[in-house]
């Protein structure tokens, strides 16, 4: 018997714009946190230290809140009107934004345009991810949302890059414009750029069989009561947000902040930059999604998977608090690299939430879920800064933040079921 390609024409096209779609839009996401030092310092040349760093959390948190409200906006979007117009509108709508925040002039300005830019980047995830459930044969999708997220990870190693190397760009675009552009612009031009790039390749693209076949029925698609107005669907909701809060655990506290506090803290050796941690991070989150998505084919199952990985996430992490104090800024970084892979189980994460509900609530399922873990950075910190007497300092409250996440999302997983291979043409009734 011949074994069945995983991948036909239409499923290819899907994944490729997926893949770059949600490439550009980690690029975006990333990219604030690289650039926001160096933009602030131009927009606000006479400001203090800490009016440029309590500006950049300002800014940063009115693009995580516009990412909050666009996950629920997609999310009913698709299952009211179709996948395909929330993966091509978020699109469109963050690289907009894109270029339109290397244009900002003021502070005000900033802080809308990153609120649309959140609204945006909040869509294109759950979007390629519903559609390619939906499309692909129940065995393989697993292999379709791997090649998604493991792609589009790298899209933060880019922009690292380019928010770091971007004058070379910057003269080629002076020198077709006659304009000179700061590098941080440059960073956002290109970003909007790849954004709007991508649109041309909608055509060719498929809508979901399975959304096309409740489109016009009386079933109530995109409700978000469903997911409130029963005890079991609610906890299995709230479940899927929690086995994916670890990642964001890693890479919103533990990473983002290496500079500021832990390479201080650590006694690291060298100089220790955001952007590079943050690039090295990403580079083992893509490629610990690509080994999570095989090992989830393999084995077939998607919970085995997500308790290995949080295994490991809990040995790295307590390496990286206690094991590494005095290490070089090289040891640091290699560490950052193994902290991302350990936290790569992004891509079966956002499968599973997909595959546990029927398909009128799907994609407000699968758009909110992964922006409400997202929005769960905010609620870390806080807790890792109410933690800091008790805990004994940055050290022991990040520990104790950690193992609490940790723990948690090992409860929630063995509270959901096994989704593998699971049929996905039903739906969730009022």
């Amino acid at each position: 018997m011949n074994k069945q390609h995983p991948f036909k024409g239409p499923h290819v096209l899907i994944i490729i714009v997926a893949a770059l779609g949600y490439f550009v839009d980690i690029y975006d996401l990333v990219l604030f946190n690289v650039v926001k030092k160096e933009s602030l310092l131009q927009l606000l040349p006479q400001a203090s230290a800490d009016t440029i760093k309590n500006t950049g959390i300002f800014l940063f948190n009115m693009q995580m809140t516009g990412m909050l409200i666009g996950g629920i906006l997609w999310g009913i979007w698709g299952d009211k009107k179709g996948r395909l117009s929330v993966l091509f509108g978020s699109i469109m709508l963050y690289s907009a934004a894109n270029l339109a925040n290397a244009f900002v002039t003021d502070i005000p300005l900033y802080a809308v345009i990153r609120v649309i830019a959140g609204i945006g980047l909040a869509g294109e995830l759950g979007a390629g991810i519903t559609l390619v459930a939906e499309t692909m044969s129940k065995e393989n999708r697993g292999y379709g949302t791997m090649i998604i997220v493991t792609f589009g990870a790298l899209g933060a190693v880019v922009a690292a890059l380019v928010g770091a190397e971007g004058e070379v760009i910057g003269i080629f675009l002076k020198s077709i414009t006659g304009t000179h552009f700061a590098n941080w612009q440059v960073a956002y031009i290109i970003g909007g750029t790849l954004g709007l790039l991508l649109l041309f390749l909608r055509i060719g693209t498929i809508e979901s069989g399975m959304f096309k076949n409740i489109k016009k029925s009386e079933v109530s698609k995109g409700d978000i009561r469903i997911l409130f107005n029963n005890k079991e669907r609610f906890f299995k909701y709230l479940n899927c947000i929690l086995i994916g809060v670890p990642i964001w655990y890693i890479i919103g506290l533990l990473v983002a902040n290496s500079q500021e506090i832990f390479a201080v803290e650590l006694n690291i050796k060298g100089e220790v930059i955001n952007g590079t941690a943050l690039m090295y991070a990403y580079l083992g989150l893509s490629f610990g999604d690509l080994i999570s998505g095989i090992l989830s084919q393999w084995f077939r199952s998607r919970k085995k998977i997500v308790y290995l990985y949080l295994c490991f996430s809990l040995l790295l992490i307590i390496f990286f608090l206690f094991g590494l104090n005095g290490g070089s800024s090289g040891e640091y970084y290699f560490t950052c690299f193994l902290l991302g892979t350990s936290a790569g189980y992004w891509a079966i994460f956002v499968t599973i939430a997909s595959e546990q509900f029927g398909t009128n609530i799907r994609s407000t399922v699968t758009n909110t879920v992964p922006n409400f873990v997202r929005g769960s950075v905010p609620l870390i910190t806080i807790s890792f800064g109410l933690l800091l007497s008790t805990a004994g300092g940055n050290i022991g409250s990040a520990f104790l933040v950690g193992c609490i996440v940790i723990i948690v999302a090992f409860l929630s997983a063995s509270k959901l079921k096994e989704t593998f291979a699971k049929d996905l043409n039903y739906i969730e009734t009022m």
